[in-house]
C-alpha cells in the first residue's frame, strides 16, 4: 500500500469512528491545561487527573502559582514523576507567564517553548488543543503508532515524525490526528504487546503486514 493510501485510510477510519477525539487530561481553561500537560511528561493522564483537582483549587490562576514556591507546589504533586523538577518548572512558568505574556497562555509554539517546563511536545499540545492550530505533538504513542502504521518512514526522532505527519495529513485533521494516534497507542497498539487481534485498522497497518499476516509454515513431522 502506498503512503498516500495509508493516510487516506487512516483519516477516513478515525474521522468516522472517533470524530470527537480529545485529550483525556481534565482541565477548565488554557492555564489548567498547560499545568496538566507539564505534569504529564513521563506520567499517566490518570495520575495527573488525580493530582490536579487539589492543585487547581490551591492555585486557580497564574498569579497564585507565581506567588508560591517549589516546596509548597511539591506537596501537591509528590506522586507524579519528577515532582521536584516539575514543581520548580510550574512556579517559573507562572512567573514568566505573568511577566512576559500578561498571564495569558500564548498561542504560538515559539512563544510557548520560552516557558519553563515547556518543550516542543507540550507547546504543540497547547497550540492544537487550545487554539486548534495544525500542530502535531509527538509523544511516545504518536512516535510508535505512526511508524507502525507506515505513516512515517525512516523517522528516528520526534521532530522527524512531526514533520512527516504535518506534511502528509490534511491540515484540518492535524490537531485531532494527534489524539487519534495517542488513544490508539494507549489502548490498542501497545508498546510491548500490541492488540493486533482486536485492532480494527490492520488492513492498512504496515507492522501487521510484516509481522502478523504471513503465517509461518508448520513443520511436517517425520514418519
Amino acid at each position: 500500500m502506498l503512503k498516500k493510501d495509508r493516510y487516506k485510510a487512516f483519516v477516513e477510519y478515525f474521522s468516522t469512528h472517533n470524530p470527537d477525539a480529545q485529550t483525556e487530561l481534565h482541565y477548565g481553561n488554557p492555564y489548567e491545561l498547560l499545568v496538566a500537560v507539564i505534569l504529564s511528561a513521563q506520567c499517566t493522564d490518570k495520575r495527573i487527573n488525580q493530582v490536579t483537582p487539589a492543585l487547581f483549587k490551591r492555585f486557580p490562576d497564574p498569579e497564585s502559582l507565581a506567588a508560591s514556591n517549589q516546596d509548597e507546589v511539591f506537596t501537591y504533586i509528590r506522586s507524579v514523576s519528577y515532582p521536584n523538577n516539575k514543581a520548580k518548572h510550574l512556579v517559573g512558568m507562572a512567573q514568566k507567564l505573568l511577566g512576559d505574556f500578561n498571564g495569558i497562555v500564548p498561542e504560538k509554539v515559539e512563544d510557548l517553548v520560552k516557558l519553563p517546563g515547556v518543550g516542543r511536545k507540550t507547546a504543540n499540545v497547547i497550540s492544537s488543543v487550545v487554539y486548534n492550530n495544525p500542530s502535531m505533538a509527538v509523544d511516545t504513542h504518536v512516535f510508535r503508532v505512526s511508524n507502525r502504521l507506515g505513516l512515517t518512514s525512516n523517522a528516528t526522532t520526534p521532530l522527524a515524525v512531526e514533520k512527516q505527519l504535518v506534511k502528509y495529513l490534511p491540515q484540518e485533521t492535524i490537531a485531532i490526528a494527534h489524539h487519534w494516534l495517542i488513544l490508539h497507542g494507549r489502548y490498542i497498539c501497545l508498546a510491548r504487546t500490541p492488540k493486533c487481534d482486536q485492532c480494527p485498522i490492520t488492513y492498512f497497518c504496515k507492522y501487521f503486514e510484516k509481522t502478523k499476516k504471513a503465517k509461518p509454515i508448520a513443520k511436517v513431522a517425520s514418519a
